[in-house]
């Protein structure tokens, strides 16, 4: 690292107002990082000029990475096509794969985007409860941020965004930390070990996100703090699956991804 070289920044849009300004200072000091006056700079300007690659851009009601890779930014897209096959009754691979009933809690150890959290929020409903582990800081903040003020949907998927609780930190660390049998599901959707290339929409995010494997001592763990199921995601052809653990794959016979089963109750 160059001497004076940050993680990372976090700055304003170049339109700012009170709100923005507010919400960049605030997500500067949670994180620990140096909040930076836009002031008529671009982007480029504003890593040359302090050294980093990534620049958080406070928005209204938003978060904004700038990664080399492009933006990572929230949106709720593609959870919102699966929950209108849900609503359909056309279903969900993964929900399907957690057995989600109304009134079930689980923990999402891998929230990236926030995706399956959101689908597995609106199948649990408001009798149930999903919490989000993020490992990334820079991820939880815009995920986090963009789960409790995006406003660009449905009220039902508004409901099951604001209902899941982000945490950021280390999966295993948080799971070590939790009580024997806390929660119906424990579920995983790391950065596949064999990335699928065309998914260009994964290349912020690639940027920053943890790509360690799981470990036995992962699913030992979820295995203890589940009492239902343990779930995990990964491409169709994976090795993962049988290194883990898991002998139980569900997923469409022609799907890229499959989900690892273990049934605990």
């Amino acid at each position: 690292m160059r001497e004076n070289e940050r993680s990372a920044v976090v700055t304003t849009a170049r339109k700012w107002n009170d709100q923005t300004i507010a919400l960049a200072r605030g997500t500067a000091a949670k994180l620990g990082l140096a909040y930076v006056p836009r002031q008529r700079l671009s982007i480029e300007e504003v890593r040359e000029r302090w050294h980093t690659d990534m620049v958080l851009v406070a928005k209204r009601d938003m978060l904004v990475l700038e990664t080399p890779a492009g933006e990572l930014f929230f949106h709720p897209n593609m959870a919102h096509l699966r929950l209108k096959n849900i609503r359909k009754g056309d279903g969900d691979r993964m929900a399907e794969a957690m057995d989600l009933r109304p009134g079930m809690s689980v923990l999402d150890c891998t929230l990236g985007f926030g995706a399956d959290s959101i689908v597995a929020s609106f199948v649990v409903g408001p009798e149930g409860c999903v919490t989000g582990i993020e490992s990334q800081p820079l991820v939880e903040a815009v995920v986090s941020c963009g789960l409790h003020h995006f406003s660009g949907d449905t009220v039902c998927i508004r409901e099951a965004m604001r209902r899941i609780r982000t945490v950021c930190d280390d999966s295993l660390h948080y799971l070590k930390n939790q009580p024997d049998r806390s929660v119906d599901i424990v579920y995983f959707d790391p950065m596949f070990r064999h990335p699928l290339m065309d998914s260009t929409s994964l290349d912020p995010l690639r940027t920053v996100a943890n790509h360690h494997a799981l470990t036995p001592e992962h699913i030992a763990e979820a295995r203890r703090v589940a009492r239902r199921r343990v779930v995990f995601k990964e491409t169709s052809r994976s090795m993962e699956f049988s290194r883990l653990g898991f002998t139980k794959i569900e997923g469409g016979r022609y799907s890229k991804v499959h989900y690892g089963v273990m049934i605990l109750d």
